[in-house]
């Protein structure tokens, strides 16, 4: 049973007791206590979202929810993670993301359980020992925080699928993680060690600048972690032209910072299975930072879904997707084709998912360059360890589209 009334009145139906039997209760109501008569769905509740209230801790019986699985709390006012999340027996992802947390201490990892762990956006210099004993762990998110080092003890994290530190202080990549064997979605740009390799990038490109007021709003294309994408029309000099405008929300991003993800799509230019670029908006008159994008045919649609709570590493597919062999080699070519485009200029996608690909009878496009990092070319031999890390990814691609391929057809799919 889920259930989810308006805000305001599920706090006011939690306190009647009308919510006995509920497994997944989100509050919202700038809450600056934990509610005691959560307690009440001690036997229920598995999915606890407290984001956007203003809680600074958790009580010390937290335990108590015994059955509880998830458990958000983004936008609250935390300096640290509460020792309690340790003791939850049932606990597999914890989201903090953009509170104050400058402090996670060791008993506050619940080791046994932890699938997905989610800090961004806050003040951390370290992250504790103990991720290393969290055998677990697929997706670990750290971009925007104060690292310049990953504990030794995660060389054991060996079910470790996707790790963010973008927009860190890092100086170098740490070394164990090429050896982690089933790493296949990094995001590392905005580091102190990436950010030279970027400004020699894009200070060879001309960047075109497209004035605010030439653009006109229409309606929302689409909604992502980084921002709104809307169809407009563009006015340029005697003739005007649908285009796709990308509005980014804040300073930074679950991948990382607005700026890297501007010019990776600027440094990749032009390919037919790439969204492409048209230029930069200038003088938004908020100062919002975005793109000005090539429309994509209204015929894409989206291979598939973004990984679920179950699910955790792996997309979604609909229980009707039924691909031909030909439709699954021609999704597999155009990614491949645009994967080693963003290679040769010095990218790697770094989130090369079904849920970021489009495609029609003759097209395909890999889309979103959140999770772009740029590669240290000078350093030959690291940047094929990186780019091994997408030929991962890659390889799980033919996996799934092979297991969607109709039945009646040859499932070979073609790497």
């Amino acid at each position: 049973m889920t259930l989810s009334p308006a805000p305001d009145d599920t706090l006011a139906q939690l306190k009647a007791g009308k919510l006995q039997g509920a497994k997944h209760l989100k509050l919202s109501n700038q809450l600056t206590q934990f509610p005691p008569q959560i307690f009440e769905l001690a036997d229920s509740l598995e999915i606890l979202d407290l984001s956007g209230n203003a809680l600074t801790d958790l009580p010390s019986d937290l335990h108590r929810l015994k059955k509880l699985r998830i458990l958000f709390c983004s936008n609250n006012q935390f300096t640290h993670l509460p020792e309690v999340l340790g003791q939850c027996e049932s606990l597999s992802m914890i989201g903090f993301k953009a509170n104050q947390i400058k402090h996670i201490p060791e008993q506050a990892i619940p080791t046994r359980t932890l699938r997905w762990f989610i800090v961004t956006d806050n003040a951390l210099a370290a992250v504790p020992n103990a991720l290393g004993e969290c055998s677990k762990l697929q997706k670990l998110m750290l971009a925007g925080n104060q690292l310049s080092s990953l504990p030794a003890s995660m060389a054991n994290c060996h079910a470790l699928e996707l790790l963010r530190i973008s927009a860190n202080q890092f100086e170098s990549l740490p070394d164990f993680l090429f050896d982690l064997p089933k790493l296949t979605w990094l995001a590392y740009a905005g580091n102190p060690f990436c950010n030279a390799i970027e400004q020699a990038l894009i200070s060879q490109l001309h960047i075109h600048p497209i004035d605010w007021q030439s653009l006109t709003l229409q309606h929302v294309l689409g909604e992502g972690a980084s921002g709104v994408t809307y169809q407009a029309l563009m006015q340029q000099e005697n003739a005007q032209q649908l285009v796709a405008v990308k509005l980014f929300k804040s300073g930074l991003t679950s991948d990382g910072l607005p700026r890297c993800e501007m010019h990776a799509n600027i440094l990749v230019d032009e390919h037919p299975n790439l969204v492409g670029v048209k230029g930069v908006i200038h003088n938004h008159p908020q100062g919002v930072a975005g793109l000005v994008m090539p429309l994509l045919d209204a015929d894409l649609k989206v291979l598939a879904s973004p990984p679920s709570y179950q699910s955790c590493s792996r997309d979604v597919y609909a229980e009707d997707c039924r691909l031909t062999p030909q439709q699954a080699q021609l999704i597999l070519q155009g990614v491949t084709q645009a994967a080693e485009h963003l290679h040769a200029h010095g990218l790697m996608h770094g989130d090369l998912y079904a849920h970021n690909i489009l495609w029609g009878a003759e097209k395909v496009v890999l889309s979103d360059l959140g999770g772009a990092s740029f590669l240290p070319l000078d350093k030959p031999q690291l940047t094929q360890k990186i780019l091994k890390l997408e030929a991962r990814a890659l390889a799980i691609l033919a996996e799934e589209l092979a297991a969607v391929v109709s039945s009646s057809g040859d499932k070979t799919v073609q790497g």
